[in-house]
């Protein structure tokens, strides 16, 4: 069965429809005897690998461990009959198939143990995805063989010596030493210890395990349960089963068909009928779990959690004592899940002999048996990081950090919870969670537990309050419940199989057709929701390849689905976990299951889904409206339950009855207690086509319809499997199932060179679409193209990327401490340098010296060290976890472009590498290790700025150069100077700057980007005037450093007589050490403008170019265009609104050189005269006109214009702040955007007299047409909501 899914070969054109495939025996064979289990040895070698044990402690587990108590030892159980033999399109898997029946191995009891039968389920996954069910009896047999008998004995006699003379051997005694030595489990007490270490011949009986099995390709669970506990019966009841065992097991083999979409059907087991039904093709799919019980076990709160989980493919261990919860628990999430399907690795019960699978490095869900009395801390998993580690016995759950909450959470859970309320179970309902409900909850499930009741046998009815009445919780929730008029008195818990059934036949299906009434409502709701969320999801589809095979070609290379978009058509509250969801590997081949549509049939989860969507729309047929995060109920509930009830109620289709086969006298002779041993002949063909269902479904459409669900449910068609195998090389799909028939050690070997193919080919995806995005992101700021990028995307992209770095760290690992695989690495590697650098005393190195330029003082080199990296994370005390550490570590790293060379550096200590790491892991293979770093290192092409935006409430070290122009000034001004930083999350505020000191640090908060600086001194001291060039601030963790460019003087009676100015900020790159001077920008922000652009000056170069009328205009439209598209982003996206006002090629700017145009000799007697001069002529002429009438209609629109104007210009004279004359100009134009004023007052100065004194005739001010038209550009930013930075207006107030 693990290999491919083929179509019916000639002759089994019936097998398709077949109910059942194989019967299967499963137990001890007589005549090999005791054998110890090989896998469970290759499970012990494996864990002595890991824990680094030597292989001498290994061999000891070879049959010889006298430790272990024999009964609780494992022993090989092998596959004892199948019928039939083989199934042409679905091979018979012996060992996968022995594996899953028995997970444990042969187990043996006496007659003082219990032995009651226990029911468990399997699923066999294939490499296509298709999916095999197995169904599972374990009950006890007497063991009848002499020589199995006397073996045991003999193990007995040996394993007590061996406790004997290691308990005389310790000079501590006690009888707690002894019992701990015994096997884990078994050491509760002395008593128990006694009764597990006696096994006398003479005394005891010897029971062993065997079970019987139903193969099928459809999880009809509860009807196979049904049949094998009525076989189970006939071989224990004191009376002969009315025929023999063969005809039923031949029936439901050969004579039993699937029922037909849409049908039910009833077929008949030893003593009773049984009935299953089967949805129809726009029902949701078949799902026979009951979701009560998976409800029940883990909490709806915590249910949600781990749905969360799977949703967003993270790796979900499962941990049972039971196995059928374990399957329970993961069917269940599972089939929530529609309309998207689970992808990766999906393992419900792992054996034993497999636990080495949970090295994998890829999403999975699987199940693992938890041993009596192991606790969780005794579990050691190689990946924590993104583990979501689900407890079910304890009803105990760990999440991953950082978990985005399922959309509409609250309003889900109450939801779900009013239909299981409806259905009798409150603890769950309205309570979600509280302290009563979980103690309500363990209560019953305890009870379960003790009564070795583990849900796996058939239901009695029994009044539960009254077992439970006792309890003050219980009383008072019971009267809660009847409050709100639900009945609690009656539940179904799981009864003795020996205890007689007493007309219990009616309570039992009605308790069966509640459980599917209930799956299909829960499931209704689930499906909803998720037809609300992307009921829209049709309209992002990119169908870009015009036919199949080039799709097929292409698919790696293509964007399927608009996510851009897609995010931010969505309300807020969604986007954390959308984001992360449209990323996985279920949304991906969902949407491509839809571009498949186009050239083939639908998928059937998506034929549903679509034909949903269609019905929302039928309804809405409103106009569509932007989409809001309000919650809509599903109101197909009931409709769905009816459409079960019905079918149950009338069943459609009725099986032949067993009847007696052409079979040989006196063999399988019935003997009660004991399966009897079948008679193959019989059971290894069916009927010759001689049954009523084979010959009804020979018409041409029938065996058409059947073919059709054939490929649906059961196996995949040629292009399916085509589809399937292109996705296998896509990201995650390396390897869906862990192979359960061979395990040599080069199958393992195999496996995992798998993973790491895997791993490289994701992270050169992960890498390659990061870096794309980002580049694109920034060939917008350039002006090239669209953004396709936003803040949330890149966030998922990079904490996606975390989460890939965690699972190679974590691959192949053999020593770990926390939960993270890297931080544990960098730990031991930050251990072993602190030690060497001890041990090499050598004088500890001085930081370099600061170097000097032509232009002054520079900033002193940041050192570069990995080391250095950790201690700033490990200052981080908000930061409580170490794979948070771990997370901001990469973060940091990558902001800093140096994320490729620390994990180079960390990796170059092969010896710690080789203590930490199996030869197999993905770190120990030298050419994937090197192309891994080579695509990381390809991430330092584009600027993120990842730490910074994430962790805003740390305080970040910074430090600041002030470099003045030396050649004309003084180095160091007599006065007291001050500097205020600003950035996008806040500023420091006013800091002194110490005296003759042109460098400090300081603390503060995290500042984000860096916008602006404010500078500025008290003009005290015979050297006050100050020309400085530029100031330098660093943030000292992130090495981000930013250049604000000044070239202005700062003192009274020089330049404007600005004793202050404000500086606009430039982010320099990381760039060579000997010339910091001579750094590229990446990204080109602007910066404050310097003397060049500054017109009414003598500029200090002496060169002064004027720009032109057209160039002049081009500007101004350059820059509100910039300010429209700001506005026109997401506004998280927006950056910062200062740069493109004050900016080098800033709205200011553009304006400033308006006015300058035209504008009459800079000097007039030697003194400057400055655009703020005309400004004032003009606030003295609206003065003393204002009481002066006019004819005109647009007066009173005028006047308040002169009014506003003049209040303006005032409020900012007369500011206690030292301004000059240019910056005032910045900070009228600044408050005229913000209060949409600037387009009223151009007319006004350009009708104002004092224009034609102070601008030529040829001015831009002077055109009316060319006002007209600055006037129209300016009122494209009428309808935007202009914010300003809080340094730009201080104390200005109006």
């Amino acid at each position: 069965m693990s290999g491919s899914a083929a179509p019916p070969g000639p002759g089994s054109g019936s097998a398709s429809c077949r109910f059942a495939h194989y019967f299967v025996l499963c137990g001890i064979d007589a005549d090999s005897g005791l054998e110890p289990d090989e896998l469970a040895v290759l499970y012990q070698w494996l864990e002595a690998d890991r824990h680094g044990k030597s292989s001498d402690t290994a061999d000891r587990t070879s049959g010889e461990n006298f430790d272990q108590s024999p009964l609780r030892r494992t022993f090989k159980s092998k596959v004892l009959a199948h019928y039939p033999q083989n199934i042409e399109w679905n091979p018979f898997d012996q060992d996968a198939v022995n594996m899953l029946c028995m997970p444990k191995g042969l187990s043996f009891r006496t007659q003082t143990d219990n032995r009651d039968p226990q029911f468990h389920s399997f699923i066999i996954t294939r490499e296509d995805g298709s999916r095999t069910y197995g169904f599972v009896l374990t009950f006890y047999e007497e063991v009848i063989s002499k020589q199995i008998c006397t073996a045991m004995q003999t193990l007995y006699q040996m394993h007590n010596a061996e406790q004997c003379n290691s308990v005389c051997a310790s000079s501590s005694c006690s009888m707690d030493s002894l019992a701990s030595s015994l096997d884990e489990g078994d050491s509760t007490s002395l008593a128990k210890m006694q009764r597990y270490n006696s096994y006398d011949i003479n005394r005891d009986t010897l029971y062993v395990s065997k079970c019987i099995c139903l193969i099928a390709p459809l999880p009809f669970m509860q009807a196979c349960k049904k049949f094998l506990i009525q076989l189970y019966k006939a071989v224990t009841s004191q009376q002969p089963p009315p025929l023999p065992l063969e005809s039923y097991i031949h029936n439901i083999l050969y004579e039993v068909p699937l029922p037909p979409p849409g049908r039910s059907l009833k077929f008949n087991g030893v003593y009773e009928p049984i009935v299953c039904q089967r949805p129809g093709p726009n029902e949701l799919p078949l799902s026979d779990y009951p979701l009560r019980e998976a409800f029940e076990l883990l909490g709806l709160e915590n249910l949600i959690q781990v749905f969360t989980c799977v949703l967003l493919e993270m790796q979900i261990l499962l941990y049972s004592q039971d196995y059928q919860r374990l399957m329970t628990v993961a069917e269940g999430i599972t089939t929530l899940l529609f309309p998207f399907q689970w992808q990766h690795v999906y393992v419900p019960i792992l054996p034993a002999s497999l636990l080495h699978f949970l090295d994998a490095p890829v999403p999975y869900l699987m199940g693992l048996q938890s041993k009596e009395g192991t606790d969780r801390s005794k579990l050691e998993l190689p990946q924590e990081a993104n583990l979501c580690f689900v407890d079910i016995d304890n009803h105990f759950i760990e999440l991953p950090e950082e978990l985005p909450q399922f959309p509409n959470k609250l309003d889900f859970i109450q939801e779900i919870s009013e239909v299981l309320l409806q259905f009798g179970i409150p603890f769950e309902g309205t309570l979600h969670c509280s302290e009563s409900a979980t103690k309500f909850k363990n209560l019953v499930l305890n009870d379960l537990a003790n009564d070795r009741k583990n849900g796996n046998i058939p239901s009695n009815t029994i009044n539960m309050y009254e077992l439970l009445k006792g309890n003050e919780t219980i009383a008072r929730l019971h009267a809660l419940a009847k409050r709100t008029g639900v009945a609690v008195d009656k539940m179904s818990i799981t009864a003795p199989l020996a205890e007689k059934e007493r007309d219990v036949e009616l309570q039992c299906e009605d308790g069966e057709l509640r459980d599917y009434k209930l799956n299909v409502q829960l499931r209704e709701v689930f499906a909803n929701h998720f037809t609300q969320m992307f009921s829209d999801y049709e309209a992002f589809v990119i169908q870009a390849a015009q036919d199949r095979e080039s799709w097929l070609t292409n698919r790696e290379q293509m964007q399927n689905f608009d996510k851009a978009s897609f995010l931010s058509d969505q309300p807020e509250p969604y986007l954390p976990f959308l984001s992360h969801f449209i990323e996985t590997q279920m949304f991906a081949t969902f949407i491509d299951n839809k571009i498949m549509s186009q050239w083939e049939e639908k998928d059937p989860f998506l034929r549903v889904f679509d034909s949903r969507i269609e019905k929302i729309r039928l309804y809405n047929v409103r106009v569509p409206s932007l989409r809001t995060s309000s919650y809509q109920k599903c109101n197909t509930v009931k409709e769905a339950a009816q459409a079960i009830e019905q079918r149950l109620r009338k069943i459609d289709h009725s099986a032949i009855h067993p009847h007696l086969l052409d079979m040989k006298i006196g063999q399988g002779k019935y003997e009660q207690g004991f399966f009897p041993k079948l008679q193959p002949d019989v059971l290894a063909t069916g009927p010759a086509n001689n049954n009523r269902w084979v010959g009804r479904s020979a018409t041409a459409q029938r065996r058409k319809d059947r073919l059709r669900q054939h490929s649906e449910h059961i196996c995949l068609d040629n292009d399916l499997r085509e589809k399937y195998m292109q996705e296998a090389r896509t990201l995650g799909k390396n390897l869906r199932q862990p192979k359960l028939s061979d395990l040599s050690p080069a199958v393992i070997a195999q496996t995992n060179w798998k993973f790491v193919e895997g791993l490289l080919r994701e992270c050169r995806m992960k890498t390659k679409r990061m870096l794309v995005e980002k580049m694109g992101h920034e060939a917008v700021e350039l002006g090239h193209g669209e953004a396709n990028i936003t803040g949330l995307e890149e966030n998922t992209l990079i904490a996606s990327l975390c989460d890939l770095l965690e699972r190679i760290w974590s691959h192949g690992l053999q020593v770990k401490q926390g939960k993270s695989a890297l931080w544990s690495h960098l730990i031991r590697y930050q251990e072993r340098e602190e030690k060497q650098e001890q041990l090499a005393e050598s004088p500890i190195a001085v930081g370099p010296e600061r170097r000097k330029s032509e232009t002054g003082l520079m900033l002193p080199t940041l050192r570069v060290s990995l080391i250095s990296d950790m201690r700033h994370i490990q200052n981080m005390s908000k930061i409580k976890t170490d794979v948070g550490r771990s997370r901001a570590w990469i973060r940091l790293s990558l902001e800093k472009k140096l994320l490729s060379q620390h994990l180079k550096q960390l990796l170059s200590n092969q010896v710690l590498a080789k203590k930490l790491y199996k030869r197999y892991a993905f770190l120990c293979c030298e050419e994937e290790r090197e192309q891994f770093l080579y695509h990381l290192l390809s991430l330092n092409a584009v600027n993120y700025f990842c730490f910074t935006s994430v962790f805003t409430t740390i305080v970040i070290p910074y430090r600041t150069v002030i470099i003045p122009i030396k050649k004309l000034s003084n180095a160091i001004t007599t006065s007291n100077p001050w500097i205020c930083v600003s950035g996008e999350l806040g500023d420091t505020g006013i800091m002194q700057i110490p005296k003759n000191l042109l460098e400090m640090t300081f603390e503060c908060q995290n500042l984000g980007k860096l916008t602006t600086v404010q500078i500025g001194h008290d003009n005290s001291g015979l050297l006050a005037k100050w020309l400085v060039d530029c100031v330098m601030v660093r943030n000292e963790i992130t090495g981000h450093t930013y250049r604000f460019p000044c070239g202005r003087w700062l003192g009274k009676g020089v330049d404007d007589g600005s004793l202050e100015r404000i500086l606009i900020g430039e982010l320099l790159s990381t760039a060579s050490e000997d010339d910091l001077g001579k750094q590229c920008r990446t990204p080109p922000q602007q910066k404050s403008p310097t003397t060049g652009r500054r017109l009414s000056i003598t500029s200090l170069t002496g060169k002064n170019t004027k720009p032109n009328a057209g160039q002049i205009q081009e500007g101004i439209g350059e820059a509100v265009n910039n300010i429209v598209k700001h506005f026109h982003k997401p506004e998280k996206e927006r950056g910062s609104l200062t740069v493109l006002l004050c900016g080098e090629n800033g709205l200011v700017a553009a304006l400033e050189q308006v006015f300058h145009h035209g504008f009459k000799s800079a000097r007039i007697f030697h003194k400057n005269v400055f655009i703020w001069d005309f400004i004032e002529k003009a606030v003295a002429y609206f003065d003393t006109t204002d009481q002066i009438g006019d004819n005109e209609d647009n007066v009173l629109l005028q006047k308040s214009s002169c009014k506003t104007f003049c209040r303006y210009v005032n409020a900012i004279n007369t500011a206690p702040r030292n301004i000059g004359k240019d910056g005032k100009f910045q900070i009228l134009v600044c408050l005229g955007m913000r209060d949409h004023f600037v387009p009223q007052w151009i007319p006004l100065l350009a009708e104002c007299p004092a224009i034609t004194r102070m601008y030529e005739e040829n001015a831009l001010l002077r055109d009316r047409m060319m006002v007209n038209s600055l006037i129209r550009v300016l009122q494209t930013l009428q309808d935007f909501n202009i914010v300003l930075e809080g340094s730009l207006i201080k104390g200005v107030d109006v």
